[in-house]
This record gives C-alpha cells, structure tokens and sequence, in this order.
C-alpha cells in the first residue's frame, strides 16, 4: 500500500515557494466565498448549469469529441445534433449526468471503490459499445498509446496490468482516505496525489480521464471548496491540454523511482485551481454588476449567459424585443463589463464577459482557440471562409467562432476586403509562433520521456 510519505511530495526550494503561494490563495478565496451574500440563488443555479455545459463539453473535447459547447447545451437538453456523432453525445449524456450528481449528492459519495465503480457506470451509462465493462475494473491491457485506427503506433505510457488493478486500487483509496482523514497534508495535495496515480493505474477499461477530472470535482467539493461548480475547470484543462499531459506523464515516469516524486503534475494542478478560481472571480464582478442593471437588462444578460454567445438579433426574437432596444441595452451591458462584444456589425457576437478570454489570460500555458490561429499559420496566415469554417468545426468549436477570432479588442483575424479571405494580424501571428512553440516543446518532453521509458523496459526485461 501507498506509505503516507509517499504523500508528501519532493520539491525543491522554489517549487515549495510557488505551492506554499498558491495554496494560500485557494484557501483565502474559499473563506471569502463562504462569506459572499449577494448572489441570489437562482443566479447561482445559472451559473452551475452554465459550468455543467462548458465542463461537460470540455472534458469529453479533451478525449476525443467534437461537439460544441452550444451542441452540448442542446444534447444535455434532450436534443440530437447529428445521427453520425451518436457516441459523441452519448458520451455527453453522461458526463453530463454525473457531473450533475456530483454537483447535487458530493456529501453522500465517500472515495469508495464501489462509489469509482458507480460512478464509472453513470458515465458510461448512455454507451451501448461499453455496456460489457461499465462499472467493472478493466480486464484488458489499456496503455496508453498513440493510435490509427485500431492499429497502435507507438505506447505512450504503460498502465497496471489487469490482474494488479484491483490490488493497487485497494491500495491507492484506502492510502487516499488515511491521508485525508488524518489531516497532516493538505487536502490539496493528497487530491493531486490520487489523481496522478488513479491515471497511471488506469483502472477502467476506458473514460478513466473524464472520470478522473469528475473525481476532481468530487473530491475539491468534498474538501470544502464549495465554489467549484460555478466555474469550469475542465475547461482550464481543456485550454491547457498539452501542459495537463506532460505534468501527468513526467510525474508518472518520475514515480516510478519515487512514489513521492509528483512535483510536476502538482504545481500544474495548482496553477489550474488558480486559472479557475480566476475565472470564477471574473463572474462574481459581473454579478455585482447585474445588480445595478434593470429588468430588461436583467433578462438580456440571462439570455447571453445560457446561451455563451449570441446575436441581437436572437435576443430580440426569443425575448420579444424590438432590436433597436436591444441593441441599446447590449451597449450598457457592455460598458458595465457584464458582456463582451465581438465581431464587425454585420456578424456582431455577444458573450458572457468571462468567456474564453478570461479564462485563457490566466491560464499557464496557450490553449484553445490558439490551435486554429496555428493552423492557419501554417497555410502561410490567409484562409477563406469556408475553409476557415470547416476548421474551426475540426477544432471542437462552434461556426460562430468566426467572428470572435475576427473580434476587434484583440483580433486575430482581418478580412482581406478584394478577397474576402482571412488573414493573421500581426497579433494573431505572435499567438500562433507562441503556441507553435510550446507546442514543440511538449513534443520534444514527449520524445524524452517516451526514451526514457524505452530504456527503463529495456533494463526491466534484461
């Protein structure tokens, strides 16, 4: 069984200094929000259903799906988007579904292996394909590896072996709930340390990374940070997606040698409470805000919020407003800071203020909509429309992306007016060297790790 000591992670002197920073502020934050009075009950239910939509829509992107945040609010809606993405939705359904029960019963779900093993099933509880290991440790080999088809190309990172999942799960909750009940570690720390080695285990035979971002959530909620549900930070992962695997396979590669040797994925991990907890602060300023706007105000800026982006023009018809009002209202809004406006007037879109962009400014690496903007910088920066489109749909985004990436406080794109193509600004040229090169960087991390595991099998066998 996992020792406590090897709870304890090895740092070194500015490391201790950063997590000693950042875990004081998590924990300021969570006092300061047991003391908030002045949002209203139904605002807060807002922003959960809010956050259960873009956390839903992230963390299964993260794995593989294509679905938007706005196909996502209609799935969990009841809704079918597309015939041929029936696993994406399913697959949708269910996280949607625990991420809800998580939100509702966290204080009735103990860190059990029965409660992983429900819990898997309500995740996998809407695919057919997986009926045969829903709820059930895995009984095949799933390391993780690079794959085309069903044809593996390379392993990535070995996971435990069928016949030592149980074992080590046994181990790993039973060292987890010591940890936590005993008090001598922060709370933190003993969740970063869980989840580091419940992915290197990779006990189910698959959803072990959804499941291990709910368990995140499960178990944030369980140690008092009861803040986590209005904000996503499955979308902090998703923006950070590159970095999140690297701590992951640097700190899993690391303990192997030392159980205790998770510096890496826990420093990520705290970096993306504090991505979170800065986005949720971002929120909180505009619910300030939206306590001095009228009811007409009120309304328009509810619409805006269930909707993630929209137009003037679908606020008018779903509200029953003339669109001259609205635009009016939309304007005060903005200046109030409760929404963001981009796009030219042809295609202006209307957004929460703490949309993407905030969450992106306090993220530690680049993310996102970033990936597109390097895209089209390899095609030399110029793309026309319908090409433009089709990959941002690639890249998991909604059409209406378009105009965002073409917004005019930070805008990545211009039109080419003979054209009509899009062309990189000079500032979506320097995000997209940026994001490039951090790309690069992870591949080369990737290369050496993967090296280093070579040889350590190598060693292993000989």
């Amino acid at each position: 069984m996992p020792a406590i000591d090897d709870f304890h992670p090895i740092l070194d002197r500015r490391q201790t200094s950063e997590l000693t920073r950042l875990i004081g502020e998590l924990d300021h934050f969570r006092g300061h929000w047991r003391k908030l009075q002045e949002i209203r009950a139904e605002r807060l239910a807002q922003l959960r259903q809010v956050t259960t939509i873009e956390s839903t829509g992230s963390s299964t992107r993260i794995e593989g799906a294509e679905l938007s945040n706005a196909e996502v609010a209609k799935v969990l809606g009841g809704l079918r988007v597309d015939a041929f993405r029936e696993r994406d939705q399913n697959e949708v359904r269910g996280y949607g579904e625990l991420l809800t029960l998580i939100f509702e019963s966290y204080r009735d779900v103990p860190l059990t292996e029965n409660h992983l093993k429900q819990l898997h099933g309500v995740l996998l509880k809407y695919s057919e394909r997986d009926a045969w290991h829903r709820g059930q440790y895995k009984q095949l080999d799933n390391d993780v590896a690079l794959k085309d088809g069903d044809r593996i190309i390379e392993v990535i990172f070995r996971t435990a072996s069928p016949f030592d999942t149980p074992r080590l799960m046994a181990e790993l909750v039973t060292a987890t709930v010591t940890a936590l009940e005993e008090q001598t570690l922060h709370p933190l720390v003993v969740i970063a340390r869980f989840i580091v080695d419940f992915l290197a285990i990779h006990p189910f035979q698959d959803g072990n990374g959804r499941l291990a971002r709910a368990l995140t959530v499960l178990l944030l909620l369980r140690a008092g940070y009861d803040y986590v549900p209005y904000a996503s930070l499955e979308r902090i992962i998703e923006e950070n997606k590159q970095a999140y695997y690297a701590a992951l396979r640097e700190s899993q590669l690391a303990m192997r040698d030392n159980p205790a040797a998770f510096a890496a994925w826990l420093l990520f991990f705290a970096r993306a409470l504090q991505a979170h907890q800065n986005s949720l602060k971002a929120k909180l300023d505009v619910e300030r805000a939206l306590v001095e706007v009228s009811d007409v105000q009120q309304r328009i800026a509810n619409f805006v919020m269930a909707q993630g982006q929209t137009t003037s023009k679908a606020i008018a018809q779903e509200l029953g407003l003339q669109a001259r009002a609205v635009r009016y209202h939309l304007a005060i809004l903005e200046e109030r800071g409760v929404i963001a406006a981009r796009g030219g007037r042809k295609w202006r879109l209307y957004a929460p203020s703490t949309g993407a962009s905030t969450a992106e400014a306090h993220s530690p690496v680049l993310g996102g909509t970033n990936a597109i903007i390097a895209d089209i910088l390899k095609r030399g920066g110029r793309i026309s429309r319908t090409d433009l489109v089709r990959l941002v749909r690639q890249h998991g985004y909604d059409p209406r992306t378009v105009g965002v990436l073409h917004g005019r406080r930070v805008a990545h794109l211009r039109r080419d007016q003979a054209t009509g193509d899009s062309l990189l600004t000079s500032r979506g040229e320097e995000v997209a060297r940026q994001y490039l090169f951090a790309e690069r960087l992870a591949k080369r991390t990737d290369a050496i790790e993967n090296e280093t595991a070579r040889v350590s099998s190598e060693g292993d066998q000989s």
